[in-house]
C-alpha cells in the first residue's frame, strides 16, 4: 500500500535539489513584477512570515529532525528575496539611464 510522504518530514533528493536554484523562483517573482504586481506584495510572498517561523520553531521542539530542513527553507527564501531585490534594483537603474 503506497502512502503519500510529507515532503518536509521526509525530504527527498528531488525536493532538496529545488533549493539549489533560487534564481528560478526569483525570476518567477521578477516576471510578476514586470507584469505589474507590487514589489512590496511580492516581497511579502517571498519572505517566510514571522508567525510561520514561530510555528515552525514550536514544531521543531516536538520533531527536532525538522530543524535542518526548515532552516534550509528559510535560507532559500532569503536567497530568493536577495536575488529578487537585485533584479528590481538593476531594473530601476536601467530605467533611469534611458
Amino acid at each position: 500500500m503506497a502512502t503519500t510522504a510529507n515532503p518536509i518530514a521526509q525530504p527527498g533528493e528531488e525536493l532538496l535539489q529545488e533549493f539549489d536554484f533560487p534564481q528560478r523562483e526569483a525570476a518567477f517573482f521578477y516576471g510578476l513584477f514586470l507584469r505589474g504586481h507590487s514589489a512590496e506584495e511580492l516581497r511579502r510572498d517571498i519572505q517566510v512570515p514571522a508567525g510561520v517561523l514561530a510555528k515552525w520553531d514550536k514544531e521543531t521542539i516536538r520533531q527536532p529532525e525538522l530543524r535542518p530542513v526548515l532552516e534550509r527553507v528559510v535560507r532559500y527564501r532569503q536567497h530568493v528575496l536577495a536575488i529578487f531585490e537585485n533584479l528590481i534594483c538593476h531594473d530601476a537603474s536601467t530605467q533611469k539611464l534611458q
